[in-house]
């Protein structure tokens, strides 16, 4: 069962479901994936008013692709692919966050929620999460067509979690928004070059063609048994 803090702060309901704030997850398994990106390449992917790509270095961006599969959740056990650009709110340079242009998950009511209450802009896909002694496969489709697939070690962590608290940026009731978060790091450092990227057709595989993948990872890293906070989003 999903943990519901005792001053938990309430939203209303979606399909009968009440919604409290913080999001608390129990456990949850999670890869995390950082690429080096053109920034113009990048810049293409933000196009609502409100944030700028952050230049982590000249003329390059940050992509960052976390692979979730929740395991207990308040939304449900579902999985979910993130796919984010460092950004910050245009004018605050010291202000860098995760902007999420997608969302893919495999289940209706995380979507409508995340939609809804967070601003998130998931979308219900076939997202499979399959499992070996050695291996973690991600495999994503859209509209009968593979779109990604990528295949991770299964290593063990090098210690506990570190939980680290920062921000996702979005766009809820047409306003740029901010969700304040505290999440567990993956500490199961993964070799890069170990990691396997395959891109398929589609609108999603085409922004990641031009933001220069498939290609090796800067980072890359694995854990299982994380967990997370999502509080009350705000807007900016």
């Amino acid at each position: 069962m999903t943990t519901t803090e005792p001053d938990a702060d309430f939203w209303g309901e979606i399909s009968g479901v009440a919604i409290h704030f913080p999001i608390v997850v129990d456990e949850m398994n999670s890869a995390t994936l950082a690429f080096s990106v053109p920034i113009e390449a990048a810049r293409e992917l933000i196009v609502v008013d409100g944030f700028t790509v952050a230049e982590v270095s000249p003329d390059t961006a940050m992509l960052i692709v976390a692979l979730c599969d929740y395991i207990r959740n308040p939304w449900g056990d579902y999985n979910e692919v993130n796919f984010a650009l460092l950004a910050h709110p245009t004018g605050q340079p010291d202000r860098v966050g995760a902007y999420v242009w997608s969302m893919p998950v495999d289940q209706e009511f995380t979507c409508a929620a995340g939609n809804a209450v967070l601003g998130l802009p998931k979308s219900v896909e076939e997202l499979t999460v399959d499992y070996t002694d050695t291996e973690v496969v991600f495999d994503l489709a859209m509209e009968g067509s593979r779109v990604l697939k990528v295949t991770v070690p299964r290593v063990a962590s090098s210690g506990e979690p570190v939980s680290e608290t920062t921000i996702t940026y979005s766009h809820l009731d047409d306003r740029p928004t901010e969700v304040p978060l505290t999440i567990d790091l993956p500490t199961g450092v993964i070799d890069a070059a170990d990691v396997r990227i395959e891109l398929g057709v589609g609108m999603l595989a085409d922004d990641l063609w031009s933001l220069g993948l498939p290609t090796t990872p800067d980072f890359a890293a694995w854990g299982e048994g994380l967990t997370g906070r999502f509080d009350r989003p705000r807007p900016i």
